[in-house]
């Protein structure tokens, strides 16, 4: 496939780093079912790289991830509030409810795919406590970065934690793209997550030079045993855990996470950048992170996909539109390709 494929982040391949460190935990025979030294290790690393002591329960997936996180936020009565293109709620195929046990995710509207707080207020209100007929809140999921590549700032982080704490509820933050948000924001990743009231983070690293590679972090520890019982149950335990954790390690190491991120934020802005100087196209969110959203003529839609850029057609959107996804192994040379390629169909697209 053209190096012009802007189809997603998880069109790459997996970081040299990390490919060598799956090639060093292939050597030799060690224990099975995560009892290898590296998995012991994750743990540790962890807790620095977030300031306090934390539990990491490492899977292969970013669905299981979320699912599993939820899992343990919530009684299978339980409603999980997120929003209406929360990837939980349109494409894990009710995997949260199957986890739960019957949980109900509840979506939420906001511009810039961000929870709106006072309808997020609305919603949880509109609950009597005790009343058996209706699911009680239960927790929040937010997506950071959002699908619609947009951020939730601190403070907005921080009104939501205060809104599920006034309501006895638990706060996840599915974190797919959790190193471009934190790059992006320039502050650290606790001050991103459990400073603000996060009570389980889905930590991703596939998309960011993993080769199959999340983890669920919990800030509070003491859920780490339930949450092994359950990933056992889903069938996400797998034998040679060592082969995830060797990935997970190896992103930590040296803030390779953050460096891959901040490279593929700063493709992401040039192509945003790029577009954007461009008659006939418009950006529909400003490029926060790796991520850009480009309104355009289906025309130069068409156009730019025979010429070999790829890209993803965003079908919940009224007017054309489509995605594109810089990456940690994105060159400038292909972001340059494609912008030249929407130039020179412009004018004939319209």
């Amino acid at each position: 496939m053209s190096g012009m494929n802007f189809g997603s982040d998880n069109v790459t391949g997996t970081a040299p780093e990390i490919l060598e460190a799956i090639v060093a935990a292939n050597r030799g025979r060690v224990a099975s079912y995560g009892e290898d030294e590296i998995s012991h290790r994750l743990d540790g690393l962890f807790s620095q790289v977030f300031e306090r002591e934390v539990a990491v329960v490492p899977v292969a997936t970013g669905t299981a991830a979320n699912a599993l996180a939820l899992s343990v936020m919530t009684p299978v009565y339980g409603a999980i509030y997120c929003h209406e293109e929360a990837h939980i709620y349109l494409e894990e195929c009710g995997a949260p409810e199957l986890f739960s046990g019957g949980a109900k995710l509840v979506p939420l509207p906001g511009a810039g795919a961000r929870i709106e707080i006072a309808a997020l207020e609305r919603s949880v209100g509109m609950v009597p406590p005790g009343f058996v007929h209706m699911m009680p809140p239960a927790a929040v999921s937010l997506t950071q970065a959002t699908e619609s590549g947009t951020l939730y700032d601190l403070d907005r982080v921080r009104a939501v934690s205060a809104l599920c704490r006034r309501h006895g509820m638990g706060l996840h933050m599915d974190g797919a793209r959790f190193g471009n948000a934190v790059a992006s924001l320039g502050c650290s990743p606790a001050e991103a997550s459990w400073k603000l009231g996060v009570d389980v983070l889905s930590f991703g690293a596939t998309k960011n030079g993993a080769m199959a590679a999340e983890a669920v972090v919990l800030f509070d520890p003491a859920r780490k045993e339930e949450l092994l019982y359950r990933r056992k149950r889903t069938g996400h335990l797998w034998s040679k855990m060592r082969f995830i954790a060797a990935q997970l390690e190896a992103y930590l190491a040296d803030d390779l996470w953050l460096r891959n991120a901040r490279h593929a934020n700063r493709m992401g802005v040039m192509l945003g950048d790029g577009l954007a100087a461009i008659d006939g196209v418009t950006l529909a969110h400003a490029v926060e992170v790796n991520e850009v959203f480009a309104l355009m003529p289906e025309a130069l839609i068409g156009a730019l996909e025979a010429e070999g850029v790829g890209l993803h057609r965003w079908a919940t959107s009224a007017a054309p539109m489509a995605r594109l996804v810089t990456a940690f192994d994105t060159m400038e040379e292909d972001v340059c390709g494609a912008i030249d390629a929407a130039r020179r169909h412009a004018g004939r697209a319209e």
